[in-house]
Order: C-alpha cells, then sequence, then structure tokens
C-alpha cells in the first residue's frame, strides 16, 4: 500500500519505503518533470543505467496517456520492497473518461488514438508487475512495479 504523499524532494537521499512523491501531469513538460523523478530515483536505489531508462520509459507512457486521455491526473513514484528486493512502484492516476474495456486496452496493437497501440501493452512488457484498475466516467489506475535487477 501507497503511504503518505510528499510533494518534497528527495535532497539526495531515499525516500523511506512506500513513501509517494506525487508529480501532477497535466502537460508534455509535467511528463518531462515525472520521468526524471523516476529516472534519478531509479538511480539513487543503485539501479542500473538501463533499468533507469526502462523505468523512466514507462513513466512516460504513462504520463503521456495521462494527458492524451484524461488532460490532468498524477504519477506517484516511490521506493518498495517486496520478497527481500527493492523497486520502484509506479502509479499513474486520473478521474478522465475511464476505460471501456481494459482487456482490449491493453492488448498489443490496440490503440484508440490512432497511435502504434504499443503504450499500456508496452509498459506491462517493460515491468515487473502491473495493475490496471478503471471504470468508464470515473477513472483510471495504473500501479506498476520494477524490482531492482
Amino acid at each position: 500500500m501507497i503511504g503518505p504523499r510528499s510533494a518534497g524532494e528527495t535532497k539526495g537521499s531515499l525516500l523511506p519505503a512506500d513513501q509517494e512523491i506525487t508529480v501532477p501531469i497535466a502537460s508534455e513538460l509535467d511528463i518531462v518533470a515525472a520521468r526524471q523523478r523516476g529516472r534519478a530515483m531509479a538511480t539513487q536505489l543503485g539501479c542500473s543505467p538501463t533499468e533507469a531508462a526502462l523505468i523512466a520509459t514507462a513513466i512516460s507512457e504513462l504520463a503521456r496517456n495521462i494527458v492524451l486521455y484524461a488532460k490532468h491526473g498524477e504519477i506517484g513514484l516511490a521506493i518498495t520492497n517486496g520478497g527481500g528486493r527493492q523497486g520502484i512502484m509506479v502509479v499513474a492516476r486520473d478521474q478522465g473518461p475511464g476505460i471501456a474495456d481494459v482487456s482490449r486496452a491493453v492488448a498489443e496493437g490496440y490503440s484508440t488514438s490512432g497511435g502504434l497501440g504499443i503504450g499500456l501493452s508496452g509498459v506491462r512488457r517493460l515491468v515487473d508487475e502491473f495493475e490496471i484498475s478503471s471504470e468508464p466516467g470515473k477513472g483510471t489506475t495504473v500501479t506498476v512495479k520494477r524490482w531492482r535487477r
């Protein structure tokens, strides 16, 4: 479960496990900010540059979906522990239109925006754990975890 939210900086040290940093998402600039925060958190956790890039890419895709479909929302970032390992948990939340058919939306090649259809399915391939909850008219929450290798 996610602990208290904090919009503050990590000031060069890791957040305690499950304490979340929240990045509001409403524009392309916010996508960049969320990506940078996630990459920095992964680096501080000791992830390799490749792992940090994969985490940043997943964050970028999730944040882009918020801007494209919901117009605004947030990305929550937290260090998480489980099974004797540490990782990054990313929670993308919005109160947008929701997804009517979640299983179709996460299928490879599905797109409602005319894109390549690799957004949610691509995110799912980049992470170790993927969970999505959506209700039409109420919004969507996507929670992903990537464990440090």
